[in-house]
């Protein structure tokens, strides 16, 4: 299984990680931590050198009951720094983290090398043509609603066929336009309570049946502090507890904010294997 990143073939057979970089003031874990040009080197030049294969760039934070933010603001925030990035690694490959055609085209123009999209396409009509017409990779992920409103209609009868009919509709759809390369995201913690959350990670081998890379981003987040009663600060262990558990699942990309705890997962897994 392999995803086309700048003519590069990226082997989606072992294990890969996607660092976050989030240069949003209000991200649930990291928000405001990198707040000059400096401080955004050292941490992606660590993500890098702990084993990351790809960054991921967020300007408007996605945690339940966030801020809105402009579609100028967003540009303001990413577009800089993806340039600051490329100018200090120029082989990096950068994802996007929007669900805005406008941002993602500008950032993919800039140099980043693909597009990681919370709402599927289903919060910009213009999302899909854009992916189709840029050729780069696409993540898709699972959430309902908004991140304003994902909470409070987060419902389901079963979440597992819920999600998977979800995928179903939104590749199609994809697919008719010409998007090659396809990677879904089960969405944690997005429109879905603790229980959904673990009902899915408990079934995620099921997700195989779709035939595309199974990107898993549960790094710190609230299924696991709020199970364990401790803080995003105190989630390390749990995260890496549940990653290993989504390795074993068949994730292909794990989403973290720690690259180097993500990188020792995969090598014991890879071990097992």
């Amino acid at each position: 299984m392999t995803i086309n990143c700048k003519g590069n073939l990226i082997d989606l057979s072992s294990p890969k990680i996607m660092g976050i970089l989030n240069v949003t003031p209000d991200s649930f874990y990291d928000g405001g931590s990198y707040k000059n040009e400096a401080e955004i080197i050292s941490q992606v030049e660590k993500m890098l050198n702990d084993g990351a294969t790809f960054i991921d760039v967020g300007a408007y934070s996605s945690k339940p009951g966030s801020e809105f933010v402009s579609e100028e603001e967003e540009l303001n925030r990413v577009l800089p720094v993806i340039d600051l990035l490329l100018s200090k690694f120029p082989n990096v490959l950068l994802s996007i983290d929007t669900f805005r055609s406008k941002v993602a085209k500008q950032a993919i123009n800039k140099g980043a090398t693909l597009i990681n999209d919370i709402s599927a396409g289903m919060l910009d009509d213009n999302m899909l043509q854009t992916v189709a017409e840029l050729q780069v990779p696409y993540v898709m992920m699972h959430m309902k609603g908004t991140p304003q409103t994902m909470q409070s209609i987060a419902t389901y009868e079963d979440v597992v066929k819920e999600v998977m009919f979800y995928f179903s509709e939104r590749i199609n759809a994809a697919r008719k336009l010409g998007i090659n390369d396809v990677i879904v995201d089960p969405g944690f913690g997005f429109a879905k309570t603790l229980e959904h959350n673990y009902e899915i990670m408990q079934k995620l081998d099921f997700f195989s049946i779709l035939e595309l890379p199974i990107l898993v981003g549960i790094s710190r987040k609230s299924m696991i502090y709020k199970l364990l009663e401790t803080t995003p600060k105190e989630a390390l262990n749990g995260t890496s507890v549940l990653n290993t558990i989504a390795l074993q699942k068949g994730a292909q990309i794990l989403r973290v904010h720690d690259v180097k705890e993500a990188q020792e997962c995969i090598k014991i897994f890879t071990q097992l294997k």
